[in-house]
């Protein structure tokens, strides 16, 4: 166990996880309590995060703790039996989770975007309140499968169709990744609303595990994320209607998915780099110490991680207070016309959009430049595999991040939504 990693186990030894019994009425916890439970959590998947990246296996461990925690409904509301934690929240739980081990962060971040869509668009439908209520009791896992072998990562087309008859459907899709499928207790699908709808035109089917098969198509041996097990597979759904959010997901997407993707993909890279300028700071300290009143050549190094690191957070809570603001918005919407649920204004949308995708291009290759940092301050130590300085696997995991939604692919993105705007971009995102 690294220094970092020992002493926050250290100040969390007192704490005892909160474990329910099968049927037990679990009360719903401030922020702070589940920032403790996420915090003991990342204690015990920082111990078997080489394990997971060694072996490309799932974080089981880490799952198992997050289960007993009753973390994976943090974000339902109270009305359901969660904790009704706010994105802001949830945002500080995956930060908390990436510096014990960024795959199961990573995998915690987005079975909460997938909670976010059924929370936001399905509440009304019976299927999925009660679908919400065994998420709580049974602490389901959530996965998604957007992308498609012929449509590639654009989640916003799809090739297969809804095939819907006296309402019930049957869904195949060859999907190249479905990040932790095999091992998700639901997975979300994207379709094309009937076999004659467009590429465009599509749907969010709710999946739960015994209505889908899936079949292994590929390995997942990669340079890092490797605990995510994001192999493709063909997955073949069956179900009824009430299994298919009534909204289209053009608008799921807009309102929830991505503005709650992008703010926890941000939190997770975020809290990979905290933790390796943890382990920079440790090593910056014990130089010093060994030459009293003398800096290390690194320290020039340490403070440009260190403004970085904050830049980042700053950048992201100014992300997570313009979605909220939008919600609240939109919410105030609703209810003024309840009879007539109304879009996000235009320009209010595409000014939200513009801004999360800037906010994911900038954490996803700064976080990189932070944790190159941490290895330039710890020297070999850091580059090598087996010392408590090592942040091999924090550069690998990293890696990943412009590659999540491809930067390239959101750079063409945010051009054109820029163009699409009246007034240039002036949000402090």
């Amino acid at each position: 166990m690294n220094a970092p990693t020992e002493a926050l186990g250290n100040a969390l030894g007192s704490m005892q996880p909160l474990i329910y019994g099968s049927g037990a009425e679990a009360p719903a916890r401030d922020e702070a309590a589940l920032l403790e439970a996420a915090c003991r959590v990342a204690v015990i998947s920082a111990a078997h995060a080489d394990a997971v990246d060694r072996e490309a296996r799932f974080p089981r461990e880490a799952f198992e703790a997050m289960r007993n925690e009753r973390l994976l409904s943090a974000m339902i509301p109270r009305a359901f039996g969660g904790d009704g934690l706010a994105l802001d929240g949830v945002s500080r739980l995956c930060e908390a989770l990436a510096q014990g081990c960024a795959s199961t962060a990573m995998i915690y971040a987005m079975h909460q975007s997938q909670v976010a869509c059924i929370v936001d668009h399905g509440a009304h439908v019976a299927w999925q309140r009660d679908l919400l209520a065994r998420m709580v009791d049974e602490q389901l896992l959530l996965a998604s499968a957007t992308s498609e072998e012929t449509i590639g990562g654009n989640m916003r087309t799809s090739a297969c169709a809804v095939d819907l008859v006296d309402d019930a459907f049957l869904i195949e899709k060859l999907a190249p990744t479905i990040s932790y499928g095999a091992y998700a207790d639901c997975i979300l699908v994207t379709a094309r609303r009937h076999p004659d709808a467009p590429p465009s035109d599509q749907v969010l089917i709710v999946a739960p595990r015994d209505t889908f098969e899936l079949e292994p198509r590929g390995t997942w041996d990669t340079l890092g994320m490797r605990g995510t097990c994001s192999e493709g597979h063909r997955l073949t759904a069956r179900g009824n209607a009430e299994q298919i959010l009534p909204a289209p997901f053009s608008k799921i997407a807009d309102e929830s998915m991505l503005p709650v993707s992008h703010t926890l993909w941000a939190s997770v890279w975020i809290g990979v780099a905290a933790d390796a300028v943890n382990r920079a700071h440790h090593f910056f300290r014990n130089q010093a110490r060994g030459k009293p009143g003398a800096l290390p050549p690194s320290a020039s190094r340490l403070a440009q991680a260190v403004t970085l690191q904050r830049m980042m957070q700053a950048r992201l809570e100014a992300a997570l207070d313009a979605v909220s603001d939008a919600n609240a918005e939109r919410i105030a919407r609703q209810a003024k016309e309840s009879d007539q649920v109304e879009d996000t204004p235009l320009g209010a949308s595409i000014g939200l959009a513009a801004d999360l995708n800037m906010l994911k291009l900038a954490i996803s290759t700064t976080a990189i430049q932070v944790v190159q940092e941490a290895l330039m301050i710890c020297g070999m130590a850091g580059y090598k595999n087996d010392t408590e300085f090592s942040v091999g696997r924090h550069l690998r995991d990293l890696l990943s991040a412009p590659l999540m939604i491809s930067n390239d692919r959101i750079e063409l993105n945010t051009a054109n939504l820029l163009l699409a705007q009246r007034h240039a971009v002036t949000g402090t995102i």
